[in-house]
């Protein structure tokens, strides 16, 4: 996955879950960006930092995903993709609509 990834020219951004998965050099620019574990010692502050950013990044993102399995519609989808896709993008708007009142 990383290698298809690296030829697209994508990377990802992922919870600590994923730690090991990309497969690249120490000198190659990496294509799956995790947070730093925990360590005994006491973490340094460019650590907690890149943590602090990744975490904002991904929370829009978690918090989508939770917003989307609230619509119980979408486990009863039967249709075609491209319907699929339409209703998704349409339940969003909505949802982000909602949330911004």
């Amino acid at each position: 996955m990383t290698a298809q990834l690296r030829a697209a020219g994508l990377g990802a951004i992922a919870d600590l879950g994923c730690v090991g998965h990309d497969d690249s050099g120490p000198d190659a620019d990496p294509v799956v960006i995790t947070c730093y574990k925990a360590a005994r010692n006491k973490p340094i502050w460019e650590q907690k930092v890149s943590n602090k950013a990744l975490a904002a990044v991904r929370t829009p993102v978690e918090h989508g995903f939770a917003r989307l399995r609230n619509w119980r519609v979408l486990g009863k989808i039967r249709t075609d993709p491209r319907w699929a896709t339409a209703l998704v993008r349409a339940l969003l708007v909505l949802t982000n609509r909602e949330v911004s009142r």
